[in-house]
Protein backbone atom coordinates (compact mmCIF):
# COMPACT_ATOMS: atom_id res chain seq x y z
CA UNK A 1 0.00 0.00 0.00
CA UNK A 2 1.26 3.41 -0.80
CA UNK A 3 0.14 7.13 0.69
CA UNK A 4 -1.85 9.55 -1.49
CA UNK A 5 1.87 11.32 -2.27
CA UNK A 6 3.22 8.50 -3.77
CA UNK A 7 2.26 6.83 -7.31
CA UNK A 8 1.71 3.56 -8.47
CA UNK A 9 1.49 1.54 -12.18
CA UNK A 10 -2.06 1.81 -11.64
CA UNK A 11 -2.25 5.70 -10.21
CA UNK A 12 -2.71 7.22 -13.88
CA UNK A 13 -4.29 10.08 -14.98
CA UNK A 14 -4.80 14.05 -13.63
CA UNK A 15 -3.55 13.17 -10.29
CA UNK A 16 -3.48 15.04 -7.15
CA UNK A 17 -2.31 18.20 -8.20
CA UNK A 18 -5.10 18.40 -10.77
CA UNK A 19 -7.69 17.27 -8.06
CA UNK A 20 -6.63 19.71 -5.33
CA UNK A 21 -8.96 22.11 -5.82
CA UNK A 22 -11.94 19.78 -6.93
CA UNK A 23 -11.28 17.41 -3.87
CA UNK A 24 -10.98 20.25 -0.88
CA UNK A 25 -14.28 22.06 -2.51
CA UNK A 26 -16.64 18.46 -2.99
CA UNK A 27 -15.15 17.39 0.56
CA UNK A 28 -16.54 20.69 1.53
CA UNK A 29 -20.03 20.01 -0.27
CA UNK A 30 -20.09 16.48 1.15
CA UNK A 31 -20.22 17.64 4.90
CA UNK A 32 -23.17 19.50 4.53
CA UNK A 33 -25.21 16.50 3.06
CA UNK A 34 -28.62 15.91 4.98
CA UNK A 35 -27.07 14.68 8.48
CA UNK A 36 -29.13 11.67 10.17
CA UNK A 37 -30.91 14.58 12.79
CA UNK A 38 -32.43 15.80 9.95
CA UNK A 39 -33.63 13.20 8.07
CA UNK A 40 -35.14 11.91 11.45
CA UNK A 41 -36.53 15.89 12.17
CA UNK A 42 -37.97 15.59 8.17
CA UNK A 43 -39.57 12.58 8.96
CA UNK A 44 -41.35 13.49 11.99
CA UNK A 45 -42.33 16.65 11.00
CA UNK A 46 -45.61 17.31 11.17
CA UNK A 47 -46.50 19.03 8.68
CA UNK A 48 -45.47 20.83 5.22
CA UNK A 49 -44.54 24.11 6.70
CA UNK A 50 -42.56 21.91 9.43
CA UNK A 51 -40.87 20.45 6.69
CA UNK A 52 -39.95 23.98 4.78
CA UNK A 53 -39.17 25.48 7.84
CA UNK A 54 -36.23 22.86 8.50
CA UNK A 55 -35.23 22.79 4.95
CA UNK A 56 -34.68 26.76 5.38
CA UNK A 57 -31.46 25.74 8.09
CA UNK A 58 -30.14 23.54 4.94
CA UNK A 59 -28.16 23.98 1.94
CA UNK A 60 -31.58 24.36 0.58
CA UNK A 61 -32.43 27.09 2.46
CA UNK A 62 -31.69 29.81 0.16
CA UNK A 63 -33.48 28.03 -2.85
CA UNK A 64 -36.52 28.39 -0.83
CA UNK A 65 -36.88 31.92 0.07
CA UNK A 66 -39.23 33.07 -1.88
CA UNK A 67 -43.05 34.17 -0.91
CA UNK A 68 -44.41 31.92 1.11
CA UNK A 69 -48.01 31.68 -0.58
CA UNK A 70 -45.97 31.07 -4.23
CA UNK A 71 -44.22 27.68 -2.41
CA UNK A 72 -46.29 25.23 -3.05
CA UNK A 73 -44.81 21.62 -2.48
CA UNK A 74 -44.87 21.56 -6.55
CA UNK A 75 -42.78 24.84 -6.52
CA UNK A 76 -40.44 23.47 -3.12
CA UNK A 77 -39.37 20.63 -5.47
CA UNK A 78 -38.50 23.06 -8.20
CA UNK A 79 -36.91 24.85 -6.26
CA UNK A 80 -34.41 22.84 -4.64
CA UNK A 81 -33.12 21.15 -7.63
CA UNK A 82 -31.86 24.33 -8.51
CA UNK A 83 -29.10 23.27 -5.80
CA UNK A 84 -28.20 20.18 -8.02
CA UNK A 85 -27.69 22.54 -11.40
CA UNK A 86 -25.61 25.04 -9.64
CA UNK A 87 -23.73 22.21 -8.58
CA UNK A 88 -22.93 20.76 -11.45
CA UNK A 89 -22.09 24.22 -12.77
CA UNK A 90 -19.21 24.48 -10.12
CA UNK A 91 -17.61 20.93 -10.46
CA UNK A 92 -17.74 20.78 -14.61
CA UNK A 93 -15.94 24.33 -14.57
CA UNK A 94 -13.22 22.63 -11.38
CA UNK A 95 -12.80 19.29 -12.73
CA UNK A 96 -9.42 17.96 -15.13
CA UNK A 97 -10.35 18.76 -18.65
CA UNK A 98 -10.55 14.89 -19.56
CA UNK A 99 -12.83 14.36 -16.64
CA UNK A 100 -15.44 16.96 -18.03
CA UNK A 101 -17.74 15.13 -20.42
CA UNK A 102 -18.50 12.55 -17.81
CA UNK A 103 -20.35 15.69 -15.68
CA UNK A 104 -21.67 16.76 -18.33
CA UNK A 105 -23.30 13.19 -19.61
CA UNK A 106 -24.29 12.93 -16.20
CA UNK A 107 -25.65 16.42 -15.94
CA UNK A 108 -27.71 16.15 -19.63
CA UNK A 109 -29.95 13.47 -18.53
CA UNK A 110 -31.68 16.31 -17.21
CA UNK A 111 -32.01 17.78 -20.75
CA UNK A 112 -33.16 14.39 -21.64
CA UNK A 113 -36.21 14.28 -18.87
CA UNK A 114 -36.76 17.78 -20.30
CA UNK A 115 -37.25 16.98 -23.82
CA UNK A 116 -39.25 13.85 -22.81
CA UNK A 117 -41.54 16.55 -20.71
CA UNK A 118 -41.96 18.60 -23.94
CA UNK A 119 -42.66 15.99 -25.99
CA UNK A 120 -45.57 14.66 -24.21
CA UNK A 121 -46.78 18.24 -23.63
CA UNK A 122 -46.94 18.65 -27.27
CA UNK A 123 -48.94 15.28 -27.47
CA UNK A 124 -51.55 16.35 -24.57
CA UNK A 125 -51.81 19.78 -25.88
CA UNK A 126 -50.56 21.69 -22.60
CA UNK A 127 -49.38 24.93 -23.20
CA UNK A 128 -45.97 26.36 -21.80
CA UNK A 129 -47.44 27.80 -18.59
CA UNK A 130 -48.01 24.27 -17.75
CA UNK A 131 -45.08 22.31 -19.21
CA UNK A 132 -42.47 24.30 -17.70
CA UNK A 133 -43.26 23.77 -14.23
CA UNK A 134 -42.21 19.97 -14.95
CA UNK A 135 -38.63 20.68 -16.52
CA UNK A 136 -35.44 20.48 -14.57
CA UNK A 137 -33.60 23.88 -14.17
CA UNK A 138 -31.36 24.76 -16.58
CA UNK A 139 -27.71 24.72 -15.96
CA UNK A 140 -25.50 27.22 -17.77
CA UNK A 141 -23.80 24.47 -19.35
CA UNK A 142 -27.05 23.36 -20.94
CA UNK A 143 -27.08 23.14 -24.39
CA UNK A 144 -30.99 23.19 -24.40
CA UNK A 145 -31.84 26.38 -22.55
CA UNK A 146 -35.69 27.76 -21.77
CA UNK A 147 -36.14 29.96 -24.85
CA UNK A 148 -35.80 26.58 -27.09
CA UNK A 149 -38.01 24.24 -24.66
CA UNK A 150 -40.73 27.06 -25.10
CA UNK A 151 -40.52 27.20 -28.74
CA UNK A 152 -40.44 23.52 -29.04
CA UNK A 153 -43.44 23.65 -26.95
CA UNK A 154 -45.27 26.31 -28.72
CA UNK A 155 -44.88 24.52 -32.23
CA UNK A 156 -47.41 22.09 -31.79
CA UNK A 157 -46.15 19.83 -33.02
CA UNK A 158 -43.40 17.22 -32.58
CA UNK A 159 -41.56 16.67 -35.87
CA UNK A 160 -41.19 20.83 -35.79
CA UNK A 161 -40.41 20.91 -32.68
CA UNK A 162 -37.23 18.47 -33.24
CA UNK A 163 -36.21 21.09 -36.20
CA UNK A 164 -35.50 23.93 -33.13
CA UNK A 165 -32.94 21.70 -31.80
CA UNK A 166 -30.81 21.32 -34.43
CA UNK A 167 -27.87 22.39 -32.83
CA UNK A 168 -28.24 20.09 -29.93
CA UNK A 169 -26.90 16.57 -29.39
CA UNK A 170 -30.14 15.67 -29.67
CA UNK A 171 -31.36 16.38 -32.81
CA UNK A 172 -30.08 13.26 -35.10
CA UNK A 173 -30.76 10.93 -32.65
CA UNK A 174 -34.29 12.48 -32.49
CA UNK A 175 -34.87 12.87 -36.36
CA UNK A 176 -33.72 9.33 -37.08
CA UNK A 177 -36.77 7.96 -34.89
CA UNK A 178 -39.37 10.20 -36.45
CA UNK A 179 -40.59 7.42 -39.07
CA UNK A 180 -41.11 5.18 -36.29
CA UNK A 181 -42.46 7.69 -34.20
CA UNK A 182 -44.65 8.26 -37.46
CA UNK A 183 -45.70 4.84 -37.99
CA UNK A 184 -46.63 4.34 -34.45
CA UNK A 185 -48.43 6.90 -33.18
CA UNK A 186 -46.75 6.87 -30.09
CA UNK A 187 -43.34 8.80 -28.28
CA UNK A 188 -42.05 5.46 -27.04
CA UNK A 189 -39.64 5.04 -30.28
CA UNK A 190 -37.96 8.89 -29.86
CA UNK A 191 -37.88 8.79 -25.82
CA UNK A 192 -35.96 4.92 -25.73
CA UNK A 193 -33.97 6.59 -28.76
CA UNK A 194 -32.58 9.37 -26.72
CA UNK A 195 -32.35 7.34 -23.83
CA UNK A 196 -30.30 4.75 -25.67
CA UNK A 197 -27.93 7.63 -27.04
CA UNK A 198 -27.72 9.46 -23.58
CA UNK A 199 -26.41 5.49 -22.39
CA UNK A 200 -24.00 5.18 -25.24
CA UNK A 201 -22.33 9.00 -24.33
CA UNK A 202 -22.40 8.23 -21.41
CA UNK A 203 -20.90 4.83 -21.37
CA UNK A 204 -18.31 6.54 -23.69
CA UNK A 205 -17.36 8.93 -21.40
CA UNK A 206 -16.06 6.43 -18.92
CA UNK A 207 -13.73 4.53 -21.21
CA UNK A 208 -12.42 7.65 -22.22
CA UNK A 209 -11.01 8.33 -18.92
CA UNK A 210 -7.08 6.88 -17.79
CA UNK A 211 -6.21 5.14 -14.47
CA UNK A 212 -7.65 6.18 -11.54
CA UNK A 213 -10.35 8.57 -13.18
CA UNK A 214 -11.79 5.73 -15.27
CA UNK A 215 -11.83 3.12 -12.36
CA UNK A 216 -13.64 5.10 -9.95
CA UNK A 217 -15.77 6.40 -12.69
CA UNK A 218 -16.52 2.84 -13.76
CA UNK A 219 -17.13 2.07 -9.89
CA UNK A 220 -19.52 4.74 -9.31
CA UNK A 221 -21.01 5.81 -12.70
CA UNK A 222 -20.88 2.43 -13.97
CA UNK A 223 -22.80 1.55 -10.66
CA UNK A 224 -25.34 4.04 -11.85
CA UNK A 225 -25.33 3.03 -14.93
CA UNK A 226 -25.67 -1.04 -14.56
CA UNK A 227 -29.29 0.09 -12.31
CA UNK A 228 -30.65 1.73 -14.99
CA UNK A 229 -29.92 -0.72 -17.90
CA UNK A 230 -30.84 -3.71 -15.87
CA UNK A 231 -34.10 -2.14 -14.56
CA UNK A 232 -34.98 -0.88 -18.49
CA UNK A 233 -35.02 -4.90 -19.12
CA UNK A 234 -36.39 -5.75 -16.20
CA UNK A 235 -39.44 -3.42 -17.20
CA UNK A 236 -39.87 -3.95 -20.35
CA UNK A 237 -40.19 -7.79 -19.88
CA UNK A 238 -42.91 -7.27 -17.16
CA UNK A 239 -44.46 -4.52 -17.46
CA UNK A 240 -44.53 -4.16 -21.52
CA UNK A 241 -44.67 -7.50 -22.15
CA UNK A 242 -41.89 -7.01 -25.03
CA UNK A 243 -40.49 -9.84 -26.96
CA UNK A 244 -37.19 -11.03 -26.73
CA UNK A 245 -35.66 -9.12 -29.23
CA UNK A 246 -37.07 -5.92 -28.41
CA UNK A 247 -35.89 -6.30 -25.01
CA UNK A 248 -32.42 -6.56 -26.27
CA UNK A 249 -32.78 -3.91 -28.52
CA UNK A 250 -34.06 -1.15 -26.27
CA UNK A 251 -30.99 -1.60 -23.53
CA UNK A 252 -27.31 -1.39 -23.98
CA UNK A 253 -24.77 -4.50 -24.06
CA UNK A 254 -22.20 -3.56 -21.85
CA UNK A 255 -21.78 -2.46 -17.92
CA UNK A 256 -19.62 -2.88 -15.09
CA UNK A 257 -21.32 -5.66 -13.98
CA UNK A 258 -24.24 -6.04 -15.92
CA UNK A 259 -23.40 -7.52 -18.97
CA UNK A 260 -24.69 -8.27 -22.26
CA UNK A 261 -25.45 -11.91 -21.04
CA UNK A 262 -27.48 -10.73 -18.15
CA UNK A 263 -29.69 -7.98 -20.03
CA UNK A 264 -30.11 -11.39 -22.74
CA UNK A 265 -31.42 -14.07 -20.26
CA UNK A 266 -33.35 -11.49 -18.47
CA UNK A 267 -35.22 -10.70 -22.06
CA UNK A 268 -35.10 -14.75 -22.74
CA UNK A 269 -37.37 -15.06 -19.85
CA UNK A 270 -35.02 -16.56 -17.10
CA UNK A 271 -35.90 -16.07 -13.62
CA UNK A 272 -35.15 -12.37 -13.04
CA UNK A 273 -33.96 -13.11 -9.51
CA UNK A 274 -31.96 -15.67 -10.17
CA UNK A 275 -30.00 -13.43 -12.97
CA UNK A 276 -30.04 -10.10 -10.22
CA UNK A 277 -28.60 -12.36 -7.12
CA UNK A 278 -26.11 -13.60 -9.13
CA UNK A 279 -24.83 -9.94 -10.31
CA UNK A 280 -25.54 -8.20 -6.88
CA UNK A 281 -25.03 -11.31 -4.41
CA UNK A 282 -25.12 -8.72 -1.50
CA UNK A 283 -28.62 -7.12 -2.23
CA UNK A 284 -31.03 -8.00 0.97
CA UNK A 285 -34.79 -7.89 1.52
CA UNK A 286 -35.62 -8.84 -1.91
CA UNK A 287 -38.46 -10.21 -3.39
CA UNK A 288 -39.67 -12.90 -6.09
CA UNK A 289 -40.80 -10.67 -9.48
CA UNK A 290 -44.49 -11.08 -10.28
CA UNK A 291 -45.62 -11.52 -13.29
CA UNK A 292 -47.97 -8.36 -12.27
CA UNK A 293 -45.02 -6.86 -11.45
CA UNK A 294 -44.46 -6.97 -7.41
CA UNK A 295 -41.39 -6.82 -6.31
CA UNK A 296 -40.16 -4.91 -8.90
CA UNK A 297 -40.23 -2.05 -7.40
CA UNK A 298 -38.53 -3.69 -3.74
CA UNK A 299 -36.00 -4.27 -6.36
CA UNK A 300 -35.53 -1.01 -7.44
CA UNK A 301 -34.93 0.61 -4.06
CA UNK A 302 -32.25 -2.05 -2.97
CA UNK A 303 -30.45 -1.35 -6.39
CA UNK A 304 -30.66 2.30 -5.88
CA UNK A 305 -29.27 2.22 -1.94
CA UNK A 306 -26.81 -0.43 -3.39
CA UNK A 307 -25.57 3.26 -5.77
CA UNK A 308 -25.61 5.25 -2.67
CA UNK A 309 -23.03 3.05 -0.47
CA UNK A 310 -20.73 2.94 -3.50
CA UNK A 311 -20.78 7.01 -3.53
CA UNK A 312 -19.98 6.64 0.05
CA UNK A 313 -17.23 4.43 -0.14
CA UNK A 314 -15.73 6.54 -2.76
CA UNK A 315 -14.96 9.00 -0.13
CA UNK A 316 -12.87 6.13 1.12
CA UNK A 317 -8.91 5.88 -0.05
CA UNK A 318 -7.26 7.66 -2.40
CA UNK A 319 -9.10 10.97 -2.97
CA UNK A 320 -7.13 12.46 -6.76
CA UNK A 321 -9.97 10.90 -9.18
CA UNK A 322 -13.28 12.06 -10.76
CA UNK A 323 -15.10 9.56 -8.46
CA UNK A 324 -15.68 11.92 -5.41
CA UNK A 325 -17.43 14.84 -7.86
CA UNK A 326 -19.19 12.25 -9.32
CA UNK A 327 -19.95 10.53 -6.28
CA UNK A 328 -21.38 13.82 -4.43
CA UNK A 329 -23.37 14.80 -7.45
CA UNK A 330 -25.22 11.18 -7.46
CA UNK A 331 -25.59 11.62 -3.93
CA UNK A 332 -27.39 14.77 -4.12
CA UNK A 333 -29.56 13.73 -6.68
CA UNK A 334 -30.86 10.95 -4.41
CA UNK A 335 -30.97 13.38 -1.47
CA UNK A 336 -33.52 15.57 -3.45
CA UNK A 337 -35.40 12.19 -4.63
CA UNK A 338 -36.14 11.70 -1.01
CA UNK A 339 -37.09 15.23 -0.27
CA UNK A 340 -39.40 14.92 -3.19
CA UNK A 341 -40.73 11.77 -1.78
CA UNK A 342 -40.96 13.72 1.53
CA UNK A 343 -42.62 17.05 0.25
CA UNK A 344 -45.34 15.16 -1.14
CA UNK A 345 -46.00 13.15 1.46
CA UNK A 346 -46.00 15.60 4.43
CA UNK A 347 -48.60 18.19 2.04
CA UNK A 348 -50.80 15.53 1.49
CA UNK A 349 -50.59 13.83 5.09
CA UNK A 350 -49.26 10.46 3.72
CA UNK A 351 -47.89 8.27 7.14
CA UNK A 352 -44.65 6.83 7.42
CA UNK A 353 -45.73 3.49 6.76
CA UNK A 354 -46.58 4.73 3.22
CA UNK A 355 -43.69 6.74 2.09
CA UNK A 356 -40.87 5.20 4.60
CA UNK A 357 -40.15 2.61 2.47
CA UNK A 358 -39.73 4.90 -0.57
CA UNK A 359 -36.82 6.68 0.85
CA UNK A 360 -33.37 5.62 -0.38
CA UNK A 361 -30.67 8.05 1.38
CA UNK A 362 -32.25 8.22 4.84
CA UNK A 363 -30.52 6.43 7.59
CA UNK A 364 -31.47 3.09 8.40
CA UNK A 365 -32.65 3.38 11.62
CA UNK A 366 -35.26 5.83 10.56
CA UNK A 367 -36.85 3.34 8.05
CA UNK A 368 -40.31 1.88 8.11
CA UNK A 369 -40.13 -1.58 8.23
Amino acid sequence: MIGWWGASSEMTGPGAAAYSLPHATVRVFYSRILTSETWQALIQAQSYDAVLSILAKTEYGDYLKIERHLLTPRRAVYQIRWHVADLYDKLINLVPKPARPLLLWMWRLYEVDNLKAILRGIESGAPWSQVRLLISPVARHATLNRADMQRMTESQDVVRAIGIIEHTPYYHTLIHAVERYRDEGSLFPLEVALDLEHGRQLWQSIQQLDGQDHQAALRVVGGQFDVNNLLWAIRYRVYHNLSEQEVVNYTLPYGHRVRDEDIRAIAAGTDIMQVVKRIYPNLEGLKPIQEDGEGVGTLELALKRHVVQLCHDAFLGYPFHIGLPAAYLLLTEYEIQDLTVLIEAKSTDLPLSVFGPMLVVEPPAYRAD
